[in-house]
């Protein structure tokens, strides 16, 4: 390569790298100015306390949300009282500015603060303020106290009770989560206070009249009662797997089997991708309940059909018999009796599918709520929905041994 053109090469290579160092440089500037890594910074320490503060509001959760509030407050110290005035935390806990005047003051304005309004007390240096930390309809949950060496101006104050407002809405909808898991576990006691006495009573009833005839046969069936009452009042989270619920139905067929005899067919097609699902506890046994105690019970017999099938995303389950059926005018109603509670003919049917399908909704979405089709003297069948995965919702321990 002759001089001339080695030089232009060199030329053109060094203008290359320039401009690529520019564009690496301007780049960066883009992606990466101090205002973003400001941003970004606050938002990861927000997301930091917030993980703290879902837990509720106590000292576990106080200690570990502490330093990430400080962080955001820009203050020396932070110290967390509960909703009567009582100290959780201070933070950082040895540095010398908790001394016995700080702590004294602070207490003090956590006091003040209760009545909901933000209390500042200083003697010179340093100043303490404490902002009450508000729940929607709950007052004052807690109080949110600020320590600061320096005279706290107006972006000072604004942006310890904007800190105080994220930190109250995190531990509201801790208090959210725990009140719904509460709800959860009352529907789940009460769909077992559902379960019908007149199933217990004729299991009982069956199993006695095979004890002198079939003994054996009454062993089995004691057993079947035992596993079946077992799961159903077991202390168990609210969400299980389509299998473990078949299971449990598989028990309950065996037992009515057992009292109808021929008169009664069930038949179950279940696809095999679909048995690790997760279903709301106590799902699917109200439903074959109803269909043999209310569809087929008052003809003397007939056949139940339930199908779990694979839908892509979704398992649809549907549970069919050719009973009496409903009228569908009383189901449309939405009362409260046409969907579970006492009375009497159409009125008793469908006994928990109401607390099926508020579960459903509550866990899935409403996209996810049961499907009733029916008419009189045409049967009925029930159709329910469920996404095959959905995060945060997962099987609980409990199953049987």
């Amino acid at each position: 390569m002759s001089g001339p053109v080695l030089m232009v090469v060199v030329a053109v290579l060094a203008v290359a790298g320039v401009v690529a160092a520019a564009y690496v440089v301007r780049t960066r500037r883009v992606v990466a100015t101090p205002t973003e890594r400001a941003v970004h910074e606050a938002l990861h320490t927000a997301s930091l306390a917030a993980r703290a503060l879902r837990q509720g509001l106590g000292p576990e959760s106080g200690r570990a949300a502490a330093p990430h509030l400080r962080a955001l407050t820009g203050g020396e110290g932070v110290a967390m009282f509960d909703g009567d005035g009582g100290l959780l935390v201070h933070e950082p806990p040895d540095h010398p500015i908790w001394n016995a005047d700080v702590v004294a003051m602070c207490e003090r304005a956590a006091r003040d603060s209760i009545s909901g309004q933000r209390r500042t007390l200083t003697t010179g240096q340093p100043t303490v303020i404490a902002q009450p930390l508000l729940a929607d309809g709950s007052g004052v949950i807690g109080v949110l106290v600020v320590v600061t060496a320096r005279s706290p101006g107006p972006g000072f104050m604004g942006a310890v009770g904007e800190v105080a407002r994220y930190a109250s809405s995190q531990i509201e909808l801790a208090e959210l989560d725990a009140s719904r898991a509460r709800l959860d576990r009352a529907e789940v006691l009460a769909l077992r206070a559902q379960i019908s006495p007149h199933f217990i009573y004729n299991a009982l009833n069956t199993i006695a009249s095979f004890v002198r005839t079939d003994p054996d046969r009454a062993r089995e069936l004691i057993l079947d009662f035992a596993d079946f009452t077992r799961y159903s009042f077991r202390a168990a989270g609210q969400y299980t797997t389509l299998a473990e619920e078949l299971h449990n139905i598989d028990r309950y067929v065996r037992l009515e089997r057992a009292r109808f005899g021929a008169a009664l067919t069930i038949k179950l097609q279940v696809a095999p991708e679909v048995l690790n699902v997760v279903v709301p506890f106590l799902a699917l046994q109200p439903l074959v309940e109803n269909a043999v105690r209310h569809g087929l019970s008052g003809q003397g017999g007939g056949s139940v059909e339930l199908i779990a099938r694979d839908a892509g995303a979704d398992c649809v389950i549907t549970v069919e018999d050719d009973g009496v059926g409903m009228d569908p005018e009383v189901l449309r109603s939405g009362s409260a009796d046409a969907l579970g509670e006492a009375g009497s003919g159409d009125q008793t049917a469908h006994v928990g599918l109401t607390n099926v399908d508020h579960r459903l909704r509550a866990a899935f979405g409403d996209e996810y709520g049961l499907v009733v089709e029916t008419a009189l003297g045409a049967g009925t069948k029930v159709v329910m929905r469920v996404p095959k995965f959905r995060s945060g919702v997962r099987a609980s321990g409990g199953a049987l041994g």
